[in-house]
């Protein structure tokens, strides 16, 4: 692993205000923006900033197009497909895309912590030794919970089934993964909230929380990532986005009740259902919200992901990384 080496993107961003940052309709260069996300409550800026209006404000006459994805698995698929300009998404589909030479820039950090080990509640696991011949969950193979499930299992002393193992790790979407408990076709799962939380509401068990997962819970969950073609043909447009990216940071962590409630409301649009709100805090609790970039923790990520068998080298992440011109 590297040694610490944190980076704080954009110093001057925080003082960079949406007003400042509104564009004429003759400073676009690209007609339409096109943003990927997750209905997770690690992407909460991205649902805070859609359901309050903040990112369409900010690009002006650019008109936004959001679209909602089941994993960073399938969002990356679409950025490598040319169908995304802008996207949050987990470190770990980031790192590989880095890896495997796609053109993308690391603008900001989202969220940090905000994922749990969750086991069946008549499954039998109380740690994650237990897992020994059970079914894992993650959102989807190769993405941000996957790479951290297998290095949680090595800690263990275990292996996944194909490695050799006894462990199955098995590609559910977070919002299936009630309805898998149910039916017992999983024993545990490794989710980001809100998913996490609503297990536990009904009585399944945290065996892995956000802090045991990794790094005292000081590690990137959900990142703000872009085409690097987009960022050197439309500078004022990532100008905006970032600024209003900022906005709604800040407004999680200031207005976190006001946020609580924009949030369930984008869950309510985008799952048709909203979260008992006692779920939703518990949720909020096990996440942080933040700009920044910890580049050490991304350089021990793209580690895993090399332990993980999803790269064979580690690219130099720091050349990836935004720089405001």
């Amino acid at each position: 692993m590297r040694a610490p080496f944190p980076l704080r993107l954009h110093p001057g961003l925080t003082a960079l205000t949406l007003s400042a940052a509104l564009l004429g309709p003759a400073a676009h260069a690209q007609t339409t923006v096109r943003l990927g996300y997750f209905p997770n409550l690690t992407h909460a800026p991205a649902l805070v900033g859609l359901e309050r209006g903040t990112f369409q404000k900010a690009l002006g006459s650019a008109k936004l197009d959001a679209r909602s994805f089941v994993s960073g698995t399938t969002l990356m698929e679409a950025f490598a497909a040319g169908q995304i300009d802008i996207a949050y998404v987990g470190p770990g589909p980031a790192i590989s895309a880095a890896t495997r030479g796609l053109p993308i820039t690391f603008l900001a950090g989202a969220s940090e912590a905000g994922a749990v080990l969750v086991a069946r509640k008549d499954s039998g696991i109380k740690t994650e030794r237990d897992l020994a011949g059970k079914i894992v969950a993650v959102p989807s193979l190769g993405n941000t919970q996957d790479i951290s499930l297998r290095h949680l299992l090595k800690t263990a002393g275990l292996k996944p089934r194909a490695d050799g193992g006894t462990v199955t790790i098995a590609s559910i979407p977070p919002a299936d993964i009630v309805t898998a408990f149910a039916g017992k076709r999983a024993d545990a799962a490794l989710v980001p909230e809100p998913w996490g939380a609503a297990l536990e509401a009904q009585g399944h068990k945290v065996i892995g929380s956000e802090k045991t997962i990794w790094r005292d819970g000081k590690y990137p969950t959900t990142l703000l990532v872009a085409s690097t073609r987009f960022v050197q043909q439309n500078p004022k447009l990532i100008t905006a986005f970032l600024a209003a990216h900022n906005d709604a940071v800040t407004y999680l962590n200031r207005s976190p009740a006001a946020a609580q409630t924009l949030i369930n409301r984008q869950l309510d649009k985008l799952t048709g259902a909203p979260l008992n709100l006692r779920v939703l805090q518990r949720a909020l609790n096990r996440t942080a919200f933040t700009t920044t970039l910890n580049l050490a923790a991304l350089n021990e990520y793209a580690d895993l992901n090399v332990e993980a068998g999803y790269a064979r080298s580690v690219p130099n992440l720091a050349s990836f990384i935004y720089r405001a011109p």
